[in-house]
């Protein structure tokens, strides 16, 4: 079944245009193109198979289901810049700093997933663990630490900061 599906999907998604034998400089102009399709389809006769399928196009499979699927068209990124166009230097990836909090001691901590969604099924007691804070692990820290810079890492002494008693940390290996 899957064979036989793998062996399908080319078909279909391969441009009924190409069944006309176009110069290869058509193929990359859409206005040339258009203007080789329009004359062959004149040139044809009215009871031919090629000037109906050229003077009605169906989009492929992937045109019509490609609005449909976002993820395919352009995936999400929150890629490192390693070297700005201004200056040159390294960038911070901003998501990490909006979400996660490191700690001086190298530790990041971060809120429990899925804190904010479909709370009206949970139950109390899970919305509580749900909003508790957690502690990253040594090979998301490493990542996190990569993907921001200095000035992210340096120590920061705020009034009243609830994080106090955690940025220093006795024999903890990160």
């Amino acid at each position: 079944m899957a064979a036989a599906l793998a062996r399908s999907v080319p078909g279909l998604l391969r441009p009924l245009t190409l069944v006309i034998k176009t110069p290869q400089i058509c193929r990359f102009s859409a206005v040339i193109h258009r203007q080789t399709v329009l004359r062959c389809a004149t040139a044809a006769p009215a009871g031919s198979w090629v000037a109906k399928t050229i003077q009605s196009p169906q989009p492929s499979i992937l045109q019509r289901v490609s609005p449909l699927i976002p993820s395919l068209v352009q995936p999400p990124s929150r890629t490192l810049t390693y070297f700005s166009l201004k200056k040159g230097k390294r960038k911070t990836v901003r998501s990490v700093t909006k979400r996660f909090l490191r700690l001086h001691c190298g530790l990041w901590v971060r809120r429990k997933s899925g804190y904010k969604k479909k709370l009206w099924k949970k139950m109390p007691a899970r919305k509580k663990r749900l909003r508790e804070h957690v502690f990253c692990n040594k090979t998301q820290s490493k990542l996190l630490n990569k993907m921001t810079t200095s000035f992210w890492k340096r120590r920061n002494w705020y009034v009243n900061d609830p994080y106090e008693k955690y940025h220093d940390r006795v024999n903890l290996k990160v």
